[in-house]
């Protein structure tokens, strides 16, 4: 009622309480008329599904719960980059994935209509992709909006049957991700698969990215890569590129909580940061990356570990200078000690300056990728060189 009372014109309300209260705050903005991104997470499944069929009933959206990322109209939501407007629309169920094809993009010089998020349960069965279809919907009556990427973990298979069969119905060409998972039946004329969020981009842009050409070093005695991320679907990407290896890869959320070194030491161990299990009572790794220094310091310290790998996320919403926080708690990378592998999602626009983000990184030894597809493959060089 307050912030009605200062926007008039409002039509949409940003929730990021605590989980307990935010189906309650979403509901009120619903019955007055905004659509409702809820950034809050822990919100329980039932609750979730009652609040999308509500908007659905009222010709509205929800997106979320755990709707880390969008970006409407230009304007960047939560944790979003800074990039320009385009013909590109994006339906997300990450935020990290969102924001790693929009930068991606970007950076490729194309532009973004808009970014929709609709929290990483939206294609359960449970939930049944109902924000996913209001998103393409809305980006299908847009007339800024020419093309459209779908990014998602796998999805129910009945639940990516529905989705599949509406983008079909579209007359917007899609590129469709699907992180680790694969799409089954028809594949509809109109419809590009794409299986990393680096693919995704490409296919969007309609070339290849560039590739990393600087020295790799040599291999020390250790072999194994240890993963420490802040966005969850990076994680999950990483882990895919290392499998299409052949590579094994453990991707446990809260393995390092509980494992010991030694427990670690026989497979590829991607952590991701960023899950409920870390957050709990504590920033997410986004906006405080030294939740990452005490697992970081492990690793360097771990004899049987030959390359680290990292995500670096800039944008509204992040932390003001992650790579000279991250540069700090690396302490330079020693000769002897594992490679340092990143990759730093933004652009020139953010408030942290990608380039300035990259140099400090560099300077301090971190080999930097392209993408975070591209940096989980030379990880793997490294160990394997």
């Amino acid at each position: 009622r307050a912030g009605l009372r200062e926007l008039p014109d409002a039509n949409l309300a940003l929730i990021s309480v605590p989980g307990d209260f935010a189906a309650a705050e979403a509901r009120k903005a619903l019955r007055r008329g905004l659509n409702v991104m809820i950034f809050s997470d822990n919100v329980p499944l039932q609750q979730e599904i009652a609040l999308k069929r509500e908007a659905r009933d009222l010709g509205l959206i929800a997106m979320g719960p755990d709707c880390g990322t969008a970006i409407i109209a230009g304007v960047p939501i939560a944790f979003a980059n800074a990039v320009p407007p385009g013909d590109v629309g994006i339906i997300g169920a990450s935020g990290t994935g969102i924001q790693e094809v929009s930068c991606l993009i970007a950076n490729g010089g194309r532009g973004i209509s808009h970014a929709i998020g609709t929290g990483g349960r939206d294609l359960s069965a449970e939930v049944g992709g109902i924000t996913t279809l209001a998103a393409i919907d809305l980006l299908d009556r847009d007339p800024a909006t020419r093309e459209i990427v779908l990014i998602s973990k796998p999805p129910a298979p009945e639940i990516a049957e529905r989705v599949l069969a509406r983008a079909a119905d579209s007359p917007k060409p899609f590129t469709v991700c699907l992180i680790g998972g694969a799409a089954k039946g028809q594949r509809p004329a109109n419809v590009r698969f794409a299986g990393t969020l680096t693919e995704a981009a490409e296919s969007a842009l309609g070339r290849k990215l560039d590739a990393y050409r600087g020295p790799l070093p040599k291999p020390g005695g250790g072999r194994l890569i240890r993963g420490l991320f802040c966005g969850g679907t990076l994680c999950s990407e990483a882990q895919l590129v290392l499998q299409r290896s052949g590579e094994a890869a453990a991707s446990n959320p809260v393995g390092l909580a509980r494992a010991s070194p030694g427990e670690m030491r026989d497979a590829h161990t991607l952590i991701d940061l960023g899950d409920d299990a870390f957050t709990r009572g504590r920033p997410h790794p986004i906006i405080e990356p030294a939740a990452r220094d005490a697992p970081l310091r492990e690793a360097m310290a771990d004899s049987s570990v030959g390359a680290i790998l990292l995500d670096v996320i800039l944008g509204w919403g992040a932390h003001a200078d992650p790579a000279g926080q991250l540069s700090s708690a690396l302490g330079g990378v020693t000769r002897n000690g594992p490679a340092v592998v990143a990759s730093v999602v933004g652009t020139e626009a953010d408030p942290q300056v990608r380039s300035v983000q990259v140099r400090k990184l560099t300077d301090a030894g971190v080999i930097v990728a392209p993408s975070n597809a591209a940096a989980a493959a030379l990880a793997l060089q490294c160990v394997k060189a």
